[in-house]
């Protein structure tokens, strides 16, 4: 029956039927800035497109069925026999192919690739973050099978197609591939060198027979799998193919999928090897140097996919805000909710920025930029995906009751905000990885010092910060119980030196008073009311087609 009593209004239309890249001024200007003229139209037209299929009403809808519909395992058929297979969701697949087709798993081998894939890894796990995992497992099993230049020219041009077949089948019989990656077991988590899982030499060249169990191993649907395992020489890294040459499957038993806080369209397994086979890649005994590239690119993409939601996240609340109105105006325009707004606008596009200035590092791949990504990527890991739950918690408040239902989008996005933060290496160990990066390779702090201080001197609040920095560098006795604190510090350095080059003048202020100048309360919503916040909130606000 229809309702009668009153007329509905001051509701907010939802944010739907944008161009999700071109919306994201401080994505483009990235885009623009780290490309070559001669490729950027490209790139500018590929994102374009997919920002508009992440922006439609049709993507959001995939995101949300892929998240009412869980994966299910079905260890056994009809007849009793163990296929070990997890079923998706279709709206899963059309996330999943559609993101294979624009390119997200091919980066290594096309002028600007890193940035391109970053950038596109940015725009469309704004409309679900679950499929983002094999994505970024496939890409990053590359470097890593780089190692046997044999196994690289087998499955490389797989793993890097544009195109999706799910799926189990033999690789050769397949136009692309996913990967997935076993390093965690039950008895040591991150402790990897703990590892037990036992892997036993054929008499073929490089094949072994693996015994044990992976704890967490990721995207159990995929055709293929790094894991670690203890061989003769020690810890090795393996190539395990979920279907083997000849059509039969291999032994992957699957115990259970996880049952997570949130990335709850994305299966995260338990298995178990049993003479499962496996193809070594790398020598024996160093797994872990090995896999290591595979981790620092699946760490990069933590932080993009911390960006993402932030991103995503600051949009909403910015959105709502320019159309609900309460005490005589529209949100958008009350003084303390303008500071809450921009301050939120701050942190997501400190983000976006250093993102993709590690993303360019990637493609540029010279010496120095190397060093610098060894020790700048565990710093933007640790800073930037702690920060991820902290803005959309706060994003999701700008929405009031309204953000606290599901309908709206928000507790999805807050349920997904801690994971880049555990995956790949919680805090303690990003901020362990700086450590030995300060301690052990003196070319990389040297590249940290000399990407910073190409700012120095723009802002005092930065050189400043700069020069207390220095000093806490210059003392490494018992630094590892203010480790967390040195890490945060030298990622906030690093935001404001990229911040100071390449943002508007107002949003650089802003960041610099709060965050280095120490202008800032330790809640959002507490910068300096003589800052231009009107400006720094209209910069970050999604404009609808």
């Amino acid at each position: 029956m229809a309702a009668t009593t009153h007329t509905v209004t001051n509701q907010v239309p939802p944010l739907v039927g944008y161009d999700v890249f071109a919306a994201d001024r401080a994505l483009t200007e990235a885009v623009e800035r780290h490309l070559e003229p001669g490729i950027l139209d490209e790139a500018r037209g590929e994102l374009g497109a997919l920002g508009l299929s992440a922006g439609s009403a049709q993507a959001q809808e995939w995101g949300a069925q892929a998240n009412e519909n869980p994966p299910k395992l079905r260890t056994h058929d009809r007849y009793g026999h163990r296929v070990d297979e997890v079923d998706f969701h279709p709206a899963w697949h059309r996330l999943l192919g559609h993101a294979v087709t624009a390119g997200l798993t091919d980066a290594w081998g096309r002028q600007g690739g890193h940035v391109r894939r970053a950038a596109g890894f940015l725009v469309w796990t704004q409309a679900e973050a679950g499929h983002g995992c094999p994505l970024s497992m496939t890409h990053a099993a590359v470097p890593a099978l780089r190692t046997d230049p044999a196994l690289a020219a087998e499955w490389e041009p797989l793993l890097t197609s544009h195109v999706y077949e799910e799926g189990l089948r033999p690789a050769s019989q397949k136009a692309g591939v996913l990967f997935g990656m076993g390093m965690t077991e039950k008895q040591g988590g991150t402790d990897v060198r703990s590892n037990t899982t036992r892997a036993e030499p054929l008499a073929g060249d490089g094949e072994y027979l693996l015994t044990g169990h992976k704890w967490f191993c990721s995207a159990p649907m995929s055709d293929g799998f790094l894991v670690l395992a203890q061989a003769p020489g020690g810890l090795s890294c393996f190539l395990v193919p979920r279907v083997l040459p000849d059509g039969a499957r291999n032994v992957f038993a699957i115990q259970r999928l996880k049952d997570k806080l949130g990335n709850r369209s994305n299966a995260s397994s338990e298995v178990e090897f049993d003479g499962t086979w496996a193809r070594r890649v790398g020598e024996e005994g160093r797994g872990v140097r090995t896999i290591i590239e595979m981790v620092a690119a699946t760490r990069l993409d933590c932080v993009v996919g911390s960006a993402a939601l932030m991103r995503q996240a600051v949009a909403q609340a910015i959105h709502h805000s320019a159309y609900r109105s309460a005490f005589g105006g529209l949100l958008i325009e009350k003084p303390l909710m303008r500071n809450v707004l921009a301050d939120l606008a701050l942190e997501s596009e400190a983000a976006t920025t250093l993102a993709l200035r590690l993303a360019a590092a990637y493609d540029a791949d010279t010496e120095e930029e190397r060093a610098f990504l060894r020790i700048a990527v565990p710093a933007a890991k640790y800073w930037v995906t702690k920060r991820c739950a902290a803005v959309v918690g706060e994003a999701l408040e700008c929405l009031g009751g309204n953000g606290y239902v599901e309908e709206s989008g928000m507790p999805r996005l807050l349920r997904e905000a801690p994971l880049n933060s555990i995956w790949e290496g919680s805090g303690n160990v990003q901020a362990l990885d700086v450590l030995r990066a300060l301690q052990r390779e003196p070319g990389a702090l040297n590249a940290f010092l000399t990407e910073v201080g190409k700012a120095r001197g723009t802002d005092h609040r930065l050189d400043r910060a700069i020069k207390d920095l220095l000093t806490e560098l210059a003392d490494l006795d018992a630094v590892e119980a203010r480790a967390r604190r040195l890490v945060e510090r030298m990622a906030l350095v690093l935001q404001g030196s990229l911040l100071l080059r390449w943002a508007p003048p107002e949003v650089a202020d802003a960041f610099c008073a709060s965050r280095l100048g120490g202008d800032w309360g330790s809640a959002f919503g507490t910068l300096p009311h003589s800052l231009d916040l009107a400006t720094v909130v209209e910069r970050a606000r999604a404009q609808e087609r």
